[in-house]
């Protein structure tokens, strides 16, 4: 940490994009003002496009503030219009989330989020679920594990070898 003060029109953004819906200029703040247990990052998203997919965390809480633009907020199976200066809920465990920039500019948003080392996300669209532990400081790339699928439903013994064999 530098100072404890940052401007988020400094935030170093990285491009991230998959196919025509998913696109984001997103930086981390939270380990620039050398946050470890809070999230803080930036997200710029073109108009038409989506950061992230649809998805649920299970241990994370997630806020978003939106700075500029507006867009919509799909929450379960509701949705909302978002425009500057509304305050975002995605709590953990609860219904699954995705900003979606439907307006004609950039739609820029703050995601605020507790971190820790472990947590798993679901994602209804695509019926996937990813697993991380080991995570330091938020960032995927130290976990010591992590995982992406579909599960296939098991018994807790299943696959385990018996001793009566």
């Amino acid at each position: 940490m530098n100072r404890p003060v940052i401007n988020i029109d400094e935030a170093a953004l990285k491009d991230r994009a998959h196919g025509a819906s998913f696109a984001v200029k997103w930086g981390r703040l939270g380990p620039v003002l050398g946050l470890t247990c809070l999230g803080c990052a930036v997200h710029v998203v073109a108009p038409g496009m989506r950061a992230f997919p649809f998805h649920r965390h299970h241990v994370a809480d997630e806020l978003f503030f939106v700075v500029s633009g507006t867009g919509e907020y799909r929450f379960g199976k509701q949705t909302y219009p978002l425009r500057a200066g509304d305050v975002v809920a995605a709590p953990a465990g609860t219904e699954a989330h995705q900003i979606i920039n439907t307006g004609t500019e950039e739609l820029r948003y703050l995601g605020i989020s507790t971190t820790g080392s472990v947590d798993i996300v679901d994602y209804p669209d695509s019926d996937k679920v990813g697993l991380a532990a080991g995570v330091k400081d938020a960032d995927l790339s130290t976990a010591t594990y992590v995982g992406m699928g579909r599960l296939t439903a098991a018994d807790y013994w299943d696959g385990e070898p018996d001793d009566d064999q």
